[in-house]
């Protein structure tokens, strides 16, 4: 067959495959093309690549292997972020999350003393949990047993959580016997390069750059490593590394020693955040339809609870969706091409994993402050002048961090709102699942006290 035809047949072929993918994506409902999306989907993941970074410093303190959660983040990152741009067909990215990774490791694993393979074992579990009540169609209720308004103070709370532990790591504060807390010594190197790496991710971001994260990890790690302050051995990447993890979890324990409180925090948050950033993300795409319902929902959910089920095997926290993704709708992502962009950058990520070990304490923990602080952005939809509700929001915002326990605080938060609203007799505002759930909540505090 002469050239010119094979060439033709080629061209016609590639150009089938191209028309029947914009079908698929809806290009043309969507007003999108080529080169828009996949330029969204470098934008994404290089607002969010911070967490290939961040992720590993946290769950290193749970003594788990670096190399290994480092791959396992890109991993489960990766799948999740396939699964949602190719399956479910929206611009949203995911990866371990920022908060339930942090509660992983310092209130399950160090705070209880549970092994870090038990506690992934729990994480599959929330994971699997999360898929049933998918397929059964569950998570409508559990949704409406929270008032908006603490799904704005778990937010708040868990972002103080995560602030707190990046001052802690970064040696800026220290634990004290008078006073719980105080300042640390900032004299000490690493504690004085955090400080310059908290200033320098807040005036990236004030300039509006769109990676000032990942940017002032890198800037604060160069500095250090200027300085003296970097240790770093070079290794290649290898695949035996990611085995030290990997199929490590230990369900049977997890089952055994009755973590029912965790599995619960880990589904309970992995949802409400999947769900808060999905209505964000969808509604700045122009995304749902005009009674506000939101396409294809149940594959958005599946797509995360399946990713959470892949990130336990393999490794790692519970996988979510992430706000970051917003920068990605910014620069005009419509269609699931933007995630599949995204998950496909996460793959080339995981070979990088060894360069980790590069990057000090000091240079992730200003992320951790600094994400922490973007966190408390949902304090203004509170009504605060409103006691009935303003309280028990006060409460969930504020226990997260001083009790060390996400769960804490979502259960003083609902069970306060409940009885406040009773008191008040405004019983009927309260949703009606919450009710039952307040009921069970307060069996918990009953149970704890006991242990006391």
């Amino acid at each position: 067959m002469p050239a010119p035809a094979i060439t033709s047949r080629r061209s016609t072929l590639f150009g089938q495959i191209k028309s029947s993918l914009e079908n698929y994506f809806e290009f043309s409902r969507l007003n999108t093309d080529w080169k828009t999306e996949v330029l969204a989907g470098f934008t994404t993941f290089i607002t969010m690549a911070y967490i290939v970074f961040v992720n590993p410093a946290i769950l290193k303190d749970a003594g788990m292997p670096l190399a290994a959660v480092s791959a396992a983040t890109c991993i489960a990152a990766a799948l999740g972020t396939l699964l949602m741009g190719g399956f479910a067909r929206y611009p949203i990215a995911l990866a371990p999350g920022m908060g339930l990774n942090a509660y992983f490791t310092y209130s399950v694993v160090k705070g209880m003393g549970v092994a870090w393979q038990t506690a992934l074992g729990a994480v599959f579990i929330s994971g699997v949990a999360f898929l049933l009540l998918t397929a059964l169609g569950i998570r409508q209720w559990i949704i409406s047993a929270i008032p908006a308004e603490l799904y704005a103070a778990l937010s708040a709370g868990i972002g103080l959580f995560i602030a707190l532990i990046g001052l802690r790591n970064a040696g800026l504060i220290q634990p004290s016997g008078a006073t719980m807390v105080t300042i640390g010594n900032l004299r000490n190197p690493n504690a004085a390069l955090a400080a310059f790496g908290i200033l320098l991710i807040a005036i990236l971001q004030a300039w509006k750059v769109r990676a000032a994260i990942l940017a002032g990890i890198l800037g604060t790690t160069l500095v250090g490593a200027l300085a003296g302050l970097v240790q770093w051995h070079p290794q290649a990447f290898r695949w035996e590394d990611m085995s030290a993890t990997m199929f490590q979890l230990d369900i049977k324990s997890a089952l055994s020693i009755g973590l029912l409180e965790i599995v619960f925090v880990f589904l309970f948050v992995d949802l409400f955040d999947n769900v808060g950033t999905l209505v964000a993300i969808s509604k700045k795409a122009n995304l749902q339809e005009p009674d506000g319902k939101i396409p294809r929902v149940n594959r958005i959910l599946y797509s995360d609870a399946i990713a959470t089920i892949a990130g336990s095997l393999s490794g790692t926290t519970t996988v979510v969706s992430y706000v970051e993704s917003a920068a990605g709708v910014a620069a005009g992502g419509r269609s699931g091409v933007t995630s599949v962009v995204t998950g496909l950058l996460f793959i080339v990520a995981l070979f990088a994993a060894p360069l980790i070990g590069a990057v000090p304490a000091a240079a992730t923990a200003p992320a951790l402050v600094v994400v922490g602080g973007l966190m408390l952005s949902s304090i203004g939809e509170i009504p605060w002048d409103d006691v009935c509700v303003a309280f028990p929001a006060f409460l969930t915002l504020i226990m997260i961090p001083l009790t060390f326990s996400i769960a804490n605080g979502l259960a003083f938060g609902l069970t306060s709102y409940v009885l406040i609203h009773l008191a008040c007799g405004r019983g009927k505002e309260v949703p009606k699942a919450a009710y039952p759930l307040a009921f069970l909540l307060l069996i918990r505090f009953i149970y704890m006290g006991s242990r006391l």
